[in-house]
């Protein structure tokens, strides 16, 4: 029986012995395919780790297939590096890398190049390390000098490699952006002339849907942190998957492909762990934007209404609403930043020590184990190749911590990109007229939902000068319906007076007219909207010199062109008793703050110094009259009628009658007149009224007293 062990185990180890000589003899071809394997693989599981992955929200779009648009209202969509991730980022690049030869595709050929040149820098730097070690080992002072050398002559390279990779990234980034911002800027605010139900974005954004809460924030942040981690992401990828590939192709050369085959296994399993402890950063980004929004839209709030606030001494509510949102703030970036404590604790102790590990135990194995084709090697030899594969399996390390670092990068580019690509949807919706808001609770009705959703039409046109409406329902964005169907119909030269209880639809009709709320049924015919001007109870007076505020949105070469001086100008404010202002601010270019310069009764006299710059046929006065003399009234009014500008006005002010030849008068319940003016008539009916009033008023006391009479 032993004799038979005996036997079996001498078999078993010339078994071992055949084999081992197979292996040998063929190991060159096995160190190839393991080499080549290792390629695949680290491109292959880069490629599956960052491939897309199903829409979080599509697994569950059944479920949701029965619910209205209200009930997911106001629920943020979960960001992730998904297969919508994609499709946005896939859409993006089309805008900002637009085609091969555009300078931004030059710019990522020369970053590659460069990052290639500073790895093959880096593999000589490594070997250079454990060259001059082993000169110091070995006590060889000239061949130590001599290394010494060749270390300051590769640092010029190297630092101007780095110098360049950062400026290239830089100017990429710049690029993104400019690319973004232009695009972003012509739908936004449209082309010059832009005419139909394309145009004014800027304005529709903010009043017709409600997914776009800070549009400023988004263009002049978003826009630029999204081209920044767009710029770095290339990098921060594609430089770590070739320093993984090319470092440890090296380190294969030195230890073998078979101890980087056990070394990967290890990693990976790792890897594996760390990935699936990884927090969701692309959502915290996305998040983290959104409300940091929110805060700068009520500081904005603050700035923009400040007198208001401060007549009424609103001060302790604003500061309420400004601490509400910034402890919002606070509290998300508090748990964000205990889950980047504890995640990087997690990452550090695998990254750094467990992997750091791993790799002490293979820069051993040339020390331990004798390698098949190696002669013997003394201390010195040991000692460069210990240095050599140290420094290389360090440098791997790092590349492959980066590459796991990169999906967290990645998540956050994800959580731009959702911001960016939310923008760019929301204004192609809107130019197709495609609006989400949030509806009031009458909407819902049938017949109120049947209104709401027919398409009414617009007829423009530029050989009449009139203005009809045929059974038009002048309806609000939150769908509230004020008049069901409004008709009538105005000649150029028959000014229009607009009365009625506030929310009646008076300034409603005008946003209608200027092609600024859709139209949801019935006929308009109307003049081009260059056609009309708008002044407002509070014009707005943009940023610029004096002569810009009278000609605004001209600028002073349209002005001349138009053959108008500014002696034409200083006309015009003469006008409106306001050609001292020229001489009293210092001239026509100065510049100042004009909303905090001007009183507001000057402000209007402004607008309507511009009406008259741009002579339109029609202007829509809104209140716009309400904080300058009867008598300037009087005198602008009749300015206007003399250059032939019909007057669509909003007053409450019976000395304006006289000068309307027609009225528009709602009664608040959704019902309208529409009539020819008698001014004199109206007046006397006014004044009975009013003194009717007053009788009615004093009947009280007046009974009051005859019971006390009849006391006595």
């Amino acid at each position: 029986m032993a004799v038979l062990s005996t036997l079996r185990y001498q078999q078993l180890q010339v078994s071992l012995n055949q084999l081992s000589k197979i292996y040998l003899s063929r190991r060159p071809l096995i160190q190839r395919i393991l080499n080549i394997s290792f390629v695949l693989y680290v491109l292959g599981t880069t490629y599956s780790a960052f491939a897309s992955r199903p829409t979080a929200s599509s697994s569950s779009a059944k479920s949701k297939k029965g619910k209205g648009k209200d009930e997911e209202a106001g629920k943020p969509r979960r960001v992730a590096v998904d297969a919508l991730f994609y499709q946005r980022l896939r859409h993006i690049l089309q805008i900002v890398i637009p085609g091969i030869r555009s300078k931004e595709a030059l710019m990522i050929i020369m970053h590659s190049t460069l990052l290639v040149a500073r790895t093959a820098i880096s593999l000589y730097v490594a070997s250079l390390d454990g060259k001059i070690v082993a000169s110091l080992v070995r006590a060889k002072p000239l061949e130590f000098f001599y290394n010494i050398l060749r270390w300051l002559l590769v640092a010029i390279p190297a630092t101007w490699t780095n110098s360049w990779l950062s400026y290239i990234q830089s100017k990429l980034a710049i690029a993104y952006r400019t690319r973004l911002t232009t695009l972003v800027m012509k739908e936004y605010l449209g082309e010059k002339n832009e005419v139909g139900p394309a145009g004014k974005v800027y304005y529709k954004l903010s009043n017709l849907d409600d997914r776009i809460k800070n549009p400023d924030q988004m263009i002049t942040h978003d826009i630029q942190r999204f081209s920044a981690s767009l710029a770095a992401i290339y990098s921060n990828l594609a430089k770590p998957v070739l320093d993984v590939i090319l470092y440890n192709y090296q380190l294969s050369q030195n230890v073998g492909a078979e101890g980087l085959l056990g070394l990967t296994i290890a990693v990976q399993l790792s890897a594996a762990l760390l990935r699936s402890l990884t927090p969701p950063f692309g959502s915290y980004t996305a998040l983290s934007a959104q409300l940091a929004g929110a805060l700068r839209h009520t500081h904005s709030r603050l700035a923009e209404f400040a007198e208001e606030i401060a007549f009424m001494r609103g001060e302790e509510t604003e500061k309420i609403l400004v601490e509400r949102d910034y402890a919002t703030v606070i509290l998300h970036e508090r748990r964000v930043l205990r889950r980047r404590w504890w995640f990087g604790c997690v990452e550090e102790g695998i990254v750094k020590w467990l992997w750091g590990s791993f790799g002490l135990v293979l820069c051993a194995i040339p020390v331990f184990f004798k390698l098949p084709g190696g002669g013997a090697i003394d201390l010195g030899g040991r000692t460069e190749g210990f240095v050599t594969n140290r420094r290389l399996l360090l440098s791997s390390s790092d590349a492959f911590g980066r590459v796991m670092y990169s999906y967290k990068d990645l998540s956050e580019l994800a959580g731009y990109t959702a911001r960016v690509s939310a923008l760019l949807e929301t204004i192609e919706d809107i130019k197709k007229n495609k609006f989400e808001k949030a509806l009031v609770s009458s909407a819902s009705t049938e017949e109120n939902a049947k209104i709401l959703q027919g398409r009414g039409e617009v007829i423009i046109s530029e050989d009449s000068d009139d203005i009809e409406l045929e059974n038009v329902p002048i309806i609000t964005p939150n769908g509230d319906i004020l008049v069901r169907s409004l008709s009538f119909k105005i000649h150029h030269g028959q000014h229009l007076l607009i009365v009625g209880p506030n929310g009646c639809g008076k300034s409603s009709l005008f946003r209608i007219l200027g092609g600024l709320w859709p139209v949801y049924g019935g006929i308009v015919r109307k003049p081009p909207a260059s056609s009309f001007i708008l002044i407002p109870q509070r014009p707005y007076l943009t940023l610029g010199t004096l002569r810009d505020q009278v000609i605004y949105p001209h600028s002073q070469q349209e002005m001349m062109d138009r053959g108008i001086t500014d002696h034409d100008l200083l006309n015009i404010l003469g006008v409106v008793h306001m050609d001292s202002v020229v001489e009293r601010e210092g001239g026509w270019d100065s510049v100042r703050e004009w909303r905090d310069a001007l009183s507001g009764g000057d402000k209007q006299k402004i607008a309507w110094a511009r009406l008259f710059y741009h002579n339109p046929k029609y202007a829509i006065l809104d209140e716009a009259t309400s904080l300058v003399p009867p008598d300037m009234e009087g005198r602008m009014m009749e300015h206007a009628t003399t250059l032939g500008i019909t007057l669509l006005t909003v007053s409450h002010r019976p000395s304006l009658w006289k000068y309307h030849a027609m009225i528009l008068h709602y009664d608040g319940q959704g019902g309208y007149v529409f009539t020819k003016l008698d001014a004199e008539k109206r007046l006397a009916l006014q004044t009975e009224k009013q003194a009717l009033e007053t009788k009615l008023a004093d009947v009280p006391r007046l009974r009051a007293r005859l019971r006390e009479l009849k006391g006595f």
